[in-house]
């Protein structure tokens, strides 16, 4: 046997870069939002001289939403749901944002928030043309 064969080509599965500079968090901050009953989703179209290729995707949760274990969970579910569901409907070329939602994110139902996400891209890359 030889050596395992990536079956998905790059092009296919754009590569998720963690958004960490609060510069990054505050250019998506006032850009287009997008609100569920379990998370916020900003996102905005990265300007061309932007040295990052890929998708953008931030966490964040605020202290409403509960002690650091409620807040380290509500950020892994997110993460979860953005790396299952950016690949497919998210752009490359764009900066994205889930906040956490105090209550919520931690409890609610995984499927529904996987659409909602989807929904909520689509509303922003419609809110953009």
């Amino acid at each position: 046997m030889g050596a395992p064969v990536n079956i998905v080509s790059e092009q296919a599965t754009p590569t998720l870069e963690i958004l960490k500079n609060r510069s990054d968090f505050l250019r998506a901050s006032r850009a287009h939002w997008v609100r569920f009953p379990a998370f916020s989703l900003q996102g905005r179209k990265r300007s061309p001289d932007e040295p990052r290729t890929g998708i953008g995707v931030g966490f964040t949760c605020s202290r409403k939403v509960g002690n650091a274990v409620a807040r380290n969970r509500a950020k892994r579910r997110l993460r979860e749901v953005a790396r299952l569901t950016l690949p497919q409907t998210g752009r490359s070329g764009w900066d994205y944002v889930l906040i956490g939602r105090a209550g919520a994110t931690a409890t609610a139902d995984f499927k529904q928030m996987q659409l909602d996400l989807a929904k909520g891209l689509a509303k922003l890359h419609a809110k953009t043309k």
